[in-house]
């Protein structure tokens, strides 16, 4: 058994927008000039596989072409000193690049590709999806995302990881997506939590958070540099 303490993060869209990923949502309900419902839902697939297919094709490279930024390197160095697991609503691998060791990805993985017809089927994917690319049992691959109106199969192994937490940090996540936004009630009574996000937050303050008023690689960066030095 680890003696460190356990830190717990929750980490949203914010983190990875400064590293240049698009927000899934933005003022005006559209995701890159589409209709969510259009590209992320099993109707959507169900109506039009090709604009489906071709949307995640476009966001993978994308991705590729990304780096990790300050507050993902300044995650993964907490490591040195805590016992770190990273619960992530997004669904790139910049946590994963720059040296973060026990990541849960609860909406997916772009840079994988999955059965329809099994979901267990998943296989590591860098390249495009196409209408003729097939699982092992012959039927049609599709993106690795779980969809509006999908479950999240990761949510209970989540709840547990919170359940474990001496410390919560929350970054770059409005928490108003469910499931993932009822996470932080699951924390043990004296859980330490802090919020990193420039936006005010619908949090009532009696969550117990503190909130720090940051874009990401600023306020993690001073966060992880204060939880380091001390003793």
């Amino acid at each position: 058994m680890s003696n460190k303490q356990k830190i717990v993060v929750l980490t949203g869209a914010g983190i990875s927008a400064e590293s240049g990923i698009s927000t899934f949502r933005d003022s005006n309900g559209l995701w890159e000039n589409h209709r969510i419902e259009d590209v992320a839902s099993p109707e959507g697939w169900k109506k039009n596989k090709s604009l489906v297919l071709d949307f995640y094709n476009l966001r993978r490279k994308q991705l590729l072409s990304c780096s990790p930024n300050a507050a993902h390197i300044a995650l993964a160095k907490l490591e040195e000193k805590f016992d770190v697991s990273i619960i992530t609503q997004n669904v790139d691998d910049l946590h994963e690049r720059s040296g973060s060791t026990h990541v849960l990805h609860l909406h997916g993985e772009l840079r994988k590709a999955q059965s329809t017809l099994d979901p267990s089927l998943v296989y590591d994917w860098d390249n495009d999806i196409t209408l003729n690319d097939k699982c092992a049992l012959g039927t049609q691959l599709r993106p690795f995302i779980v969809w509006f109106g999908e479950a999240v199969p990761k949510i209970e192994e989540a709840i547990t990881l919170v359940q474990t937490a001496d410390i919560l940090l929350v970054i770059g996540t409005s928490l108003v997506v469910y499931p993932a936004a009822g996470l932080t009630n699951f924390t043990k009574p004296y859980t330490k939590k802090w919020l990193i996000d420039p936006n005010d937050t619908s949090l009532p303050p009696q969550n117990g958070f503190v909130h720090i008023k940051e874009k990401a690689t600023i306020g993690v960066t001073q966060l992880a540099n204060q939880l380091l030095n001390h003793d």
